[in-house]
């Protein structure tokens, strides 16, 4: 599969995709763990299909500790035993955070219950923050066609500044 587009050829979307980076690196110091946060965009890019997302946050949480396990159980996470309940919670909000169209109220009383119960304010911060940046970036490569499947754990870091 061929992009149908450079977006780094276009002025504008180089601009916008270099200021998006930034904006995400802004997580990166937040105290939401690091395997959270990649469990999240994982979670999300599946959803969205973008396989350029998926290959890259498969791989950095990989990097960060991960295991092949619970990144092979990601995409069934209620039917698994491997996550801890503020996990689930995380997972649960990315779904309902993403699936705006699907679900009328959006993100549910019980789900943000949970998520109040498992994370402070500047981990909850974070974590709204990483659902937003994850679905806009999914989006954006999703129209364009990148595919997954060439990404290296850090590849990214230092090439967008």
């Amino acid at each position: 599969m061929e992009p149908r587009f450079n977006l780094f050829d276009s002025p504008t979307a180089a601009k916008f995709a270099k200021r998006m980076h930034a904006a995400g690196m802004v997580t990166e110091g937040a105290s939401l763990p690091k395997t959270t946060q990649e469990l999240v965009r994982l979670r999300i890019s599946q959803i969205n299909g973008c396989g350029l997302c998926v290959d890259i946050h498969t791989k950095e949480a990989a990097a960060a500790g991960e295991t092949p396990l619970r990144l092979s159980l990601v995409a069934v996470w209620r039917e698994a035993t491997v996550f801890t309940e503020a996990e689930r919670a995380a997972l649960a909000l990315a779904e309902e955070g993403t699936r705006l169209a699907d679900a009328h109220h959006g993100v549910s009383d019980a789900t943000w219950a949970e998520v109040r119960r498992h994370f402070d304010d500047d981990q909850i911060g974070a974590l709204i923050a990483v659902i937003a940046m994850i679905n806009a970036a999914n989006r954006m490569n999703v129209i364009v066609r990148n595919a997954g499947g060439s990404y290296e754990p850090g590849m990214m870091a230092g090439t967008l500044d």
